[in-house]
């Protein structure tokens, strides 16, 4: 389909707009890619990494809303960041603003005039503006500090009218800052949990610290017998007891499959007395499987997945300290 050909129908416009949408991203990786939007994009992650401040993202209209969900991604990515609204910044909106920020402005045509008051009010207290737009000799970029030039593009709108691909632009290369941002800080998993406390995110990145048992641990000593590894799988509730060296370490584990087998080993209905007897240390597994303490929950997860078991001790200097159980990661929300 040429551009100046209109889809005959629904789908084929559908279709039309992510085929136009893939080429505008791909024109968009390939001029950053090298020459001067890679080396703005460079030294926009410099700037807002450095500033000491808080990151103001502003817009207007479609542009608008990407600059809201931008400000919500620096934010959660370790970059205290917030949108004003360029109308509402010339009403007493620009109170919020100081001389430590950096602002960050989108607009397509770099001809937004709601902009005009924000980037006065910059030049006027010196404070760093990143833009992000295609005018790359409109207004917004003669501003800038630094201009990042997006290429431009045909809308994916069957009439190249709607902001569609120019969006997608915005949105794709803002997110791309907020990470090399990211890494510049050293924004770690840990720091994200703590921005991240709700939801299934926060649950994934949970430490099993904050999830295992620790208390009433089902643990035996070695010179522990099979009766006693009997006694307390059935009274721990988890299926498996701990058996430690005389070092407090742990050596080794009993499950109920082991279990099973063992009982399925001995002769006659019944087990007998002196096959009771029998030391654990000569059923228990060696080397289990064990996490640390400060492990992810979802990492937990997926060992507990790829081992194919259900249950693990947490383990810190090879003693005992918890245990976790499958369940406790599904209750949590991990999966």
């Amino acid at each position: 389909m040429t551009d100046n050909e209109l889809p005959k129908t629904a789908l084929d416009a559908a279709l039309h707009a992510i085929e136009i949408t893939r080429t505008g991203v791909a024109a968009l990786e390939e001029a950053a890619m090298g020459g001067p939007l890679g080396l703005a994009i460079d030294r926009a992650i410099d700037i807002i990494a450095g500033g000491k401040g808080r990151l103001i993202v502003t817009g207007i209209g479609k542009s608008g809303h990407i600059a809201r969900k931008l400000a919500a991604t620096f934010s959660s990515t370790g970059t205290a960041a917030y949108y004003v609204h360029p109308t509402e910044a010339g009403h007493g909106d620009l109170g919020m603003v100081d001389g430590s920020d950096v602002i960050m402005a989108l607009s397509w045509s770099g001809e937004t005039t709601e902009l005009a008051v924000v980037l006065a009010f910059a030049k006027r207290f010196d404070v760093p503006v990143i833009a992000l737009t295609a005018g790359a000799e409109s207004t917004l970029a003669a501003a800038a500090d630094v201009a990042l030039m997006l290429p431009r593009v045909r809308e994916a709108c069957p009439h190249n009218l709607a902001p569609t691909t120019s969006t997608v632009l915005q949105l794709a290369i803002g997110d791309a800052i907020a990470m090399g941002v990211m890494v510049k800080k050293g924004f770690s998993e840990a720091d994200f949990h703590i921005v991240h406390p709700g939801g299934k995110l926060g649950s994934q990145l949970r430490r099993v610290s904050e999830i295992m048992h620790g208390e009433q641990l089902p643990l035996i000593g070695e010179q522990g017998r099979m009766t006693d590894a009997i006694l307390a799988i059935s009274s721990g509730g988890f299926g498996v007891v701990g058996v430690t060296d005389s070092e407090g370490r742990l050596a080794g584990v009993v499950t109920d499959g082991d279990l099973r087998r063992f009982v399925h080993s001995g002769i006659g209905p019944r087990l007998s007395q002196e096959k009771l007897e029998t030391p654990v240390t000569e059923v228990m597994t060696r080397k289990p499987v064990t996490v640390a303490p400060e492990l992810f929950a979802a990492e937990a997860l997926d060992l507990l997945q790829n081992r194919k078991i259900s249950v693990l001790f947490v383990v810190e200097n090879g003693k005992p300290i918890g245990i976790l159980h499958t369940l406790d990661l599904l209750r949590i929300g991990v999966a």
